[in-house]
């Protein structure tokens, strides 16, 4: 299976005092990710900065929104570390096989965000200049992940946005049902590990079920093809 290295590259002035990204990094952890906050750099050295991008497979912003844009520390980080050379021109293509996306989490709705809606304008619409930038390096652009109210959620919400980030940090993409059994088997899998053989026979036979069951929906996709291409004939 695909195992993406993935870059956070995470921006927030008082991260400390953020539930929501105290919250996320507590579930990223349980990923092989790079976890990169950018205004714990002291200095911001150019190279270092670069070379992490090139390194990485999957790059993800995050940061909350702040009047429609990300914290000034990240477009700090940007002006930087984007320069011409790396991002494009000169024949260099750093950042071509690359895939970039974007989570965002705001104080306000998710129905604020839309033509007509309090904020009169969409979370895309916002998020333009960034896609553009990934656009501008020839990158893969991913579906914006968006988180509001974060603060408002049940437990049983949060956990699900939890689980739902974690897929969008190492998940294949597209996200097809194939890709999200996989994942979630892999994940499985992993945590399992960390049980003695004795300690969690229940989880080797949930994941047994699991594989059992997603084997027999790729029979059955089978079954239904062969059955088309019979009416076809």
């Amino acid at each position: 299976m695909l195992i993406l290295k993935t870059l956070i590259v995470v921006s927030h002035p008082e991260i400390n005092a953020s539930q929501t990204q105290q919250f996320l990094m507590q579930g990223a952890k349980l990923q092989d990710v790079t976890w990169h906050h950018v205004e714990d750099l002291k200095e911001i050295d150019v190279d270092k900065e670069q070379a992490l991008l090139m390194d990485a497979d999957r790059i993800i912003f995050q940061f909350p929104l702040y009047w429609y844009a990300a914290p000034a520390g990240l477009k700090n980080w940007e002006d930087k570390v984007l320069t011409r050379n790396f991002i494009y021109g000169d024949g260099d293509d750093n950042l071509g096989d690359k895939e970039f996306g974007i989570v965002v989490n705001t104080g306000m709705p998710a129905k604020d965000f839309q033509r007509g809606g309090s904020e009169n304008i969409t979370i895309d619409e916002i998020m333009a200049p960034y896609h553009a930038i990934a656009d501008r390096a020839k990158m893969q652009i991913l579906p914006t992940f968006v988180i509001s109210q974060f603060q408002y959620l049940d437990d049983q919400k949060q956990m699900q946005t939890l689980i739902d980030y974690q897929r969008y940090l190492t998940q294949v993409y597209p996200d097809t049902l194939a890709n999200r059994q996989a994942w979630f088997e892999r994940e499985f899998t992993d945590r399992l590990k960390y049980f003695s053989g004795t300690s969690c026979t229940e989880c080797e036979t949930v994941l047994n079920t699991f594989i059992q069951r997603r084997e027999d929906v790729d029979q059955l996709k089978s079954t239904i093809s062969l059955i088309k291409q019979g009416e076809e004939e």
